[in-house]
């Protein structure tokens, strides 16, 4: 059986790192994947600016699950040399923040022209990225996302057999294949089993791709943890990236929570996918 430890991006919670870190503890969470602090991404600091982000964490009881980075978040026809710079940047501060992950993307694909087409630029700027990562320890994490190459199961398999090394895996997002109009499980989910490294959790409506917590869209999330808790015997991250609004199904989260800021609270909002999250698992005996 897994074991499932629970870490979030924090930063949809308050740009301060101490609200974020404060907040986490308040939850008895304590992984974070950093992602933005002080309202920019965390790798266009400087490796000493990040070493205080660093402090504030150990000082809080908070370890990184991952780096959560914007690498590969730019279009296929952008200049890739400054990109493969900030990777390489990216690989230096996952070694401060005493992390092996470093979460990624497959290249943004210009609108209503074939994925299929920029299928070797994608494949030869991930090849520069696992030479630049070679015996670092790191792990590339790809995420499924709307618009890059790895928006599907088949794709997201192709970048990942393709660079054929053990540092390449995946993160899994229903929200996103839902958004992306793929069914999450049991078809990309069991494409993409072996390699899945950790989950981001969000969920989803297919009719409006509207985001909401864990279990109240189409995602099949509880599905989803059931299989991954009989099937793997480690450690497994459940990592939150809430993006919520109102949604339907609010009323059941009421008598647990205070919702009466939810529209205006980024702690609010977190909470609510912390709960919903841990109901889940709770079902599961967890």
């Amino acid at each position: 059986m897994a074991r499932f430890l629970l870490s979030g991006f924090a930063d949809e919670i308050d740009k301060d790192l101490k609200v974020q870190v404060k907040e986490l503890r308040r939850l008895d969470i304590n992984l974070i994947e950093i992602r933005g602090v002080y309202g920019k991404p965390v790798t266009d600091y400087s490796e000493n600016e990040v070493k205080e982000f660093k402090k504030i964490l150990d000082d809080n009881g908070i370890k990184v699950s991952a780096l959560g980075s914007p690498i590969g978040k730019i279009g296929i026809l952008d200049d890739f040399s400054p990109h493969l710079d900030k990777f390489k940047h990216a690989i230096n501060l996952a070694g401060i923040l005493e992390t092996n992950y470093i979460r990624m993307f497959s290249f943004y694909i210009p609108e209503n022209e074939s994925p299929e087409k920029y299928r070797d630029e994608v494949l030869e700027r991930w090849y520069r990225f696992v030479e630049a990562a070679k015996n670092t320890g790191i792990i590339l994490t790809h995420e499924n996302e709307k618009g890059i190459y790895g928006d599907n199961a088949e794709r997201c398999l192709d970048i990942i057999e393709s660079m054929n090394v053990s540092y390449v895996r995946a993160v899994f997002d229903p929200a996103n294949f839902i958004q992306c109009n793929v069914e999450t499980f049991p078809k990309a989910y069991n494409m993409l089993k072996p390699y899945i490294c950790y989950m981001h959790i969000k969920d989803a409506y297919y009719e409006n791709g509207k985001v909401v917590p864990a279990g109240f869209g189409d995602g099949k999330v509880p599905e989803i943890i059931k299989d991954l808790d009989k099937s793997v015997d480690k450690e497994m991250v459940l990592s939150l990236e809430p993006h919520l609004g109102s949604f339907e199904g609010l009323a059941n989260l009421q008598r647990e929570l205070d919702l009466s800021n939810m529209e205006e609270s980024g702690p609010g909002k977190f909470e609510i996918a912390v709960t919903a999250l841990r109901n889940i698992l709770k079902e599961l005996g967890k």
